[in-house]
């Protein structure tokens, strides 16, 4: 997977300072408006449960929970949007967490499940990767993941990640396959590398950590996952609201 050096400087300079960004609480990120978190700009709860919507959850780490940008500027925000000014009658719900892991993910995904999605995003396994978990175990966790999101119900769109090159070919190939192979065998929707449109050579789509992106930069992100999410969006307007 080919992108700027740039940025492959910038994500390895975090890298080896990735504590910063996987070890302090969710509670200490910064939120985006459509973070799970209470939030005094959310409607209430009786609001939400009157909504009948198709619902797409997005389920992640800081890249959907919009770490390091203002309220509302998270690329979940912005797919909400898109969708409304196209006109599809869906929620977006963000389940970005940041500094989560897919092993976080597997012990909250009843989280996500409650909400009976129709479409779910699975954006997780950069922190994995950051980390030098097992691939083994990334593997088995976003594998039990999208057979329980599919069992109930919904279509997995499955968003990949790299990572730096001090990381080695071997084990960023191999992590990159655990998507592959996933979209695969699962017959779910892959998007090989989610910020692949927001890698420039001066990086202005991304935050000076060289990770996150920033507003304009999730905008864009937005637009990626929504041209991948464009024919299953077609093929459940047939289909009525669970």
């Amino acid at each position: 997977m080919r992108f700027s050096v740039l940025f492959v400087c910038a994500l390895a300079i975090c890298a080896c300072s990735r504590n910063h960004e996987t070890s302090r609480d969710a509670a200490d990120e910064p939120k985006s408006a459509a973070s799970p978190a209470p939030s005094a700009s959310l409607p209430p709860e009786p609001a939400l449960a009157s909504d009948d919507r198709k619902v797409l959850v997005v389920f992640g780490d800081s890249i959907a929970a919009g770490f390091g940008l203002p309220p509302g500027r998270s690329f979940p925000d912005y797919l909400q949007k898109k969708l409304d000014d196209a006109g599809y009658p869906w929620r977006v719900v963000n389940l970005g967490i940041s500094g989560d892991t897919t092993e976080g993910g597997v012990s909250r995904i009843d989280s996500a499940t409650s909400l009976k999605p129709s479409i779910v995003l699975l954006e997780l396994g950069g922190n994995d990767g950051l980390r030098g978990m097992p691939l083994a175990s990334t593997r088995a966790n976003l594998d039990q993941m999208i057979v329980a999101f599919q069992n109930a119900g919904a279509k997995v769109v499955l968003a990949g990640m790299t990572l730096p090159p001090n990381y080695g070919p071997d084990y960023i190939q191999g992590f990159e396959k655990i998507y592959k192979d996933l979209a695969a065998a699962h017959h779910a929707s892959l998007i090989p590398f989610l910020l692949a449109d927001i890698v420039t050579k001066d990086l202005r789509y991304i935050q000076p950590d060289g990770i996150h992106p920033t507003a304009p930069g999730a905008e864009i992100i937005a637009g990626t996952v929504m041209r991948t999410i464009g024919p299953l969006l077609q093929k459940a307007a047939a289909k009525p609201a669970r």
